[in-house]
């Protein structure tokens, strides 16, 4: 007679595997409890900013900076714990205690990231929300500002103006909810990136807790260090805290226009000649194009900010321009900080600009997107293709394509100065973007994704090769990522790390060995040490 069927090999494979998901939820238990008991041990204050999965504040607290509403659904992973903390003790406790018991750390400041890293995990973590890390200290005379991590760039530049009547800024990006701890450590491309580079090309100094929970600056962190987390992705080295930068000037007026042109009104002739002189003009001058469908045409959106009055930019593009047509009657003269706010929401501008807006977090609004830069223009026989894409989607499906201009400053400044590698030999940068309403976020997001990829592989032959570069802060796990058991090799790391640093993929490698040897700060995208038994010495 048979053995009964209930003992068969298969059910015994079954119940021990049971048994091992019942032994590995009890210990997971017992770390969280260890976590929670080695927190109070470490710190006084800290129970005062710790959520844990039973608060009943956790799911708003949760939900307050996740600003890309494609990761704040309910199938998300959720952080064990959140911590918003309001001194450097706290997140010191945070290291040490996530270390001792297993636990990943995600570091929020803004909460934009493309693919959510800050917001979310597949092994078991929790967040560190630098939300409350937002004091803005500014030294008009010595044209410096200290900055916490948590605040946003519209913040920063909004203080700057305030302290100095208008007259220096912070070359950081044009969507002013952004977090400056992101921002900064990833590069910081924006409007004045012509006149003065990135944002990281003038970081002077920055506080910083490393992997042994020391509080270090630029002299104690030292200078490789140092040059690592201006472009190479903070959250691979430790928890940066604040940043000290260098102000640059702007003019007490600035001049920004918008002009639309539909393929009726030669769209494509205008855009191609925009890519012959973008990164030509003035570095005053800063022109931004952006492709869009509108109904059955297709619309491209001129938009730009001149760091000057309206008479010299109207002699400027008479000069390299003319055939864009641009009035007087186009053009508005404001502030810089003012101008922040047209750059970011121009189309619902109207007579007054509320530089209010700028203290406020909220963006909160699904969206998807990716980059490519370009050395030589696109073929204008190739623009009926990109077009050919538009109109194949839906009306509910609205992506865009934003050209980006080169030129000035930016491309002045050697490749290995920071991680930011994408200097000299670039004409434009290429983003995909898309982004939607909150309802059917996820089959809209698909939608989407599947707009953006399309546009992005008929692009292909168009733009860098060898290796095809990108943006650590429009990060894109679709180019590689981490392996998410085991060591990751630095070759196989080299897959995506190339592609956003080029050759100083390297050099970042060799910072993280040194600060980091055992990969705690790690996350899909974060720089790997170099491992004996991976890699060949």
């Amino acid at each position: 007679m048979k053995p009964h069927g209930l003992f068969c090999p298969n059910i015994l494979s079954f119940i021990s595997s049971l048994l091992l998901l019942s032994h590995g939820v009890a210990l997971a238990a017992e770390n969280h409890e260890n976590f929670l008991k080695c927190l109070s041990l470490q710190s006084d204050t800290i129970s005062e900013v710790l959520y844990t999965q039973n608060n009943s504040s956790y799911s708003s607290v949760l939900k307050a900076s996740i600003q890309n509403l494609v990761f704040s659904t309910p199938e998300n992973p959720k952080p064990l714990f959140i911590i918003t903390p309001f001194h450097v003790s706290e997140i010191q406790a945070a290291i040490k205690c996530s270390k001792k018991n297993g636990l990943q750390i995600r570091v929020r400041s803004g909460g934009h990231d493309h693919e959510g890293l800050s917001s979310i995990s597949d092994v078991p973590f929790i967040i560190i929300d630098l939300i409350n890390f937002n004091e803005i200290s500014v030294d008009v005379e010595e044209r410096t500002a200290w900055v916490e991590s948590g605040a946003t760039v519209g913040q920063l530049n909004y203080r700057i103006a305030e302290k100095s009547q208008n007259l220096l800024a912070v070359p950081v990006g044009t969507c002013p909810t952004v977090g400056v701890g992101g921002h900064f450590s990833g590069g910081g491309i924006g409007a004045l990136m012509r006149k003065y580079g990135t944002a990281a090309d003038h970081i002077v100094d920055a506080h910083m807790i490393d992997i042994k929970g020391r509080f270090l600056n630029r002299e104690s962190m030292g200078e490789d260090l140092f040059w690592a987390i201006r472009g190479g992705g903070g959250a691979s080295f430790g928890i940066i805290v604040s940043w000290k930068i260098n102000l640059v000037s702007v003019p007490s007026t600035v001049t920004v226009f918008a002009v639309p042109r539909t393929l009726e009104q030669n769209a494509t002739k205008l855009l191609n000649k925009w890519q012959y002189i973008e990164d030509r003009v003035h570095e005053d001058l800063f022109i931004i194009a952006i492709l869009f469908r509108e109904n059955s045409t297709m619309v491209s959106l001129f938009t730009s900010l001149f760091l000057g009055g309206v008479d010299r930019l109207l002699r400027l593009m008479q000069d390299s321009f003319p055939e864009l047509g641009l009035t007087k009657e186009d053009c508005r003269e404001m502030t810089f900080v003012e101008s922040i706010v047209y750059l970011d929401g121009f189309e619902a501008i109207r007579e007054s600009i509320n530089v209010d807006v700028l203290l406020g977090r909220s963006f909160f609004r699904p969206f998807t997107g990716k980059i490519d830069y370009l050395t030589e223009p696109i073929p204008e026989e190739a623009f009926q293709g990109i077009y050919d894409i538009f109109f194949e989607q839906d009306q509910k499906t609205n992506g865009r394509l934003v050209f980006f201009p080169y030129g000035g400053k930016i491309t002045e400044i050697s490749e290995s100065e920071i991680p930011y590698p994408h200097r000299a030999g670039n004409i434009y940068t290429l983003l995909y973007y898309a982004e939607w309403g909150q309802e059917a976020i996820d089959e809209a997001h698909q939608r989407h994704v599947n707009m953006l990829k399309q546009l992005f592989n008929y692009m292909t032959p168009y733009v860098t090769k060898n290796p095809r570069t990108a943006y650590i802060n429009y990060r894109d796990l679709d180019i590689g990522r981490n392996n998410k058991f085991g060591p990751t090799s630095v070759q196989e790391a080299g897959v995506w790390g190339k592609k956003y640093f080029k050759n100083n993929f390297y050099r970042l490698v060799h910072v993280k060995t040194m600060v980091d040897p055992e990969n705690f700060f790690r996350n899909e995208q974060s720089i790997p040490p170099f491992n004996l038994v991976k890699d060949e010495l």
